[in-house]
């Protein structure tokens, strides 16, 4: 095999991982959400610090994060569903029922909701990891 066709090997090769990659994009959008505003006294605070994480895993690509977004873009993802913030959500409000009980025909929403991200890049793995922490209220009419 000759220089030239070494070459344009390489590039099918490179070209074929990055097409068949993988790449991730989570976000919060306020827009999307109800806004919950506190303004009469008809609520109480049930719990505060909840919390609930998710993370995934990936070869040969790389993780950051720009404040409501974390974005990867990986070879293969090899750990997690690269579903980050619906996992996240879904961990804290299985952490809210363990200590309260179902959520379920409560008048509650999730109020002060903070996000931390987390990144880890290696030359061959990148881990992105997503935590969500909010209060708890009820409301009482």
């Amino acid at each position: 095999m000759n220089r030239h066709q070494s070459l344009t090997l390489a590039m099918i090769v490179i070209s074929a991982m990055l097409l068949t990659g993988c790449s991730s994009s989570g976000s919060f959008i306020a827009a999307n959400v109800t806004d919950v505003q506190l303004q009469r006294n008809n609520f109480t605070i049930v719990a505060q610090n909840v919390t609930g994480e998710s993370q995934a895993g990936y070869l040969l690509g790389g993780t950051f994060s720009t404040g409501f977004a974390t974005n990867t873009f990986a070879v293969a993802r090899v750990s997690g569903s690269g579903m980050l913030y619906k996992e996240a959500v879904e961990n804290l409000w299985k952490d809210y029922e363990a200590e309260h009980g179902p959520a379920k025909g409560k008048k509650v929403a999730l109020v002060n909701v903070r996000y931390d991200a987390d990144a880890l890049n290696l030359v061959i793995y990148t881990q992105a990891k997503l935590m969500i922490r909010a209060d708890v209220v009820e409301f009482t009419d």
